[in-house]
């Protein structure tokens, strides 16, 4: 199922402007990224320019949730889209490259070494790993965020995202925000239900994803139900808390899905490397895809250019 997606993604890929493609064995994508680590963290013209809050931790930054912002406190379209954007990263697939894998297939599944090496650059370099909240306080009040703020999203509900990504953002500090395909929840390859609570338990955002990842652009009628509002309330029950973000399936979304999620109670949903909605910038937020050839300076020179 999920290599039937890949042709959709790879037009997003194809509007970055991406260095050469290139892989690495696992030494050398570790030496790349201290010596990456070094030469960004040199560089203060690349800081992000957004208001820090001297020594506050992201953590404490985290107070911006939606449900406290009066209505008549929050920024117009305008305003938000005058705002820097935060680097926000999507990874699918964290596992090491198979002979049957296809060459389109590898954009999108990251070898476990090289999704080290890029945790590893972004932690070196002084990047703040933050979460919906914040961003959504930042981009509708100009709450302060922490110095080079990055968020890291996944896509599908993948097990590696729990046995090799988790780990990894641990050692480093870092939360992520997990966007869960409800359908592939406890089928071999893909999280359990316990797994999904856990990583809620310990501070990382679960968000939807749809039931099974059909393109939100032909829902009609039920589909709403089916696609949105069904999982949605699953993932509700399974966490505890309430769900507030959502991504598009291959990131493609249309204007009628906007009222039909604000409906559902959500608060903002990603798309991929496309513009945003003038009208509606909290529900078309950018992200980028970490393509599994991008060597953690490749990341980082496209994080800049993108955002």
């Amino acid at each position: 199922m999920k290599f039937t997606k890949y042709p959709v993604l790879a037009a997003a890929l194809a509007t970055l402007a991406a260095l050469p493609a290139c892989t690495e064995t696992k030494t050398a994508a570790g030496t790349e990224a201290a010596a990456a680590a070094t030469e960004i963290a040199a560089d203060s013209a690349e800081t992000a320019a957004t208001p820090t809050a001297g020594n506050a931790t992201a953590a404490s930054l985290n107070n911006g949730s939606p449900a406290t912002i009066p209505a008549g406190q929050r920024a117009d379209a305008a305003t938000i889209l005058g705002r820097k954007q935060v680097p926000i990263l999507c990874y699918h697939q964290i596992r090491d490259w198979k002979s049957s894998d296809s060459k389109g297939a590898k954009d999108y599944i990251i070898p476990v070494a090289q999704f080290k090496a890029q945790m590893k650059m972004l932690a070196d370099s002084g990047y703040h790993a933050i979460l919906p909240d914040q961003l959504y306080a930042y981009l509708t009040t100009g709450a302060p965020l922490p110095s080079k703020p990055v968020m890291l999203t996944f896509d599908d509900t993948d097990l590696d995202q729990f046995t090799v990504a988790r780990p990894t953002l641990e050692k480093y500090g870092f939360k992520g925000v997990y966007f869960i395909m409800t359908v592939s929840l406890g089928r071999p390859r893909y999280m359990s239900k316990a797994q999904v609570k856990q990583l809620s338990d310990e501070g990382n955002v679960i968000g939807s994803h749809t039931w099974d990842h059909h393109n939100v652009k032909k829902y009609q009628g039920q589909d709403w139900v089916t696609q949105i509002e069904k999982p949605t309330k699953v993932l509700e029950e399974i966490t505890g808390k309430k769900v507030n973000y959502f991504a598009y399936p291959f990131g493609l979304w249309n204007p009628e899905a906007i009222p039909e999620l604000k409906s559902r109670g959500m608060d903002a949903a990603f798309i991929l490397a496309e513009k945003r909605d003038q009208q509606d910038p909290l529900f078309t937020v950018r992200r980028i895809i970490a393509s599994g050839y991008w060597t953690p300076r490749t990341l980082h020179n496209n994080m800049v250019q993108s955002f």
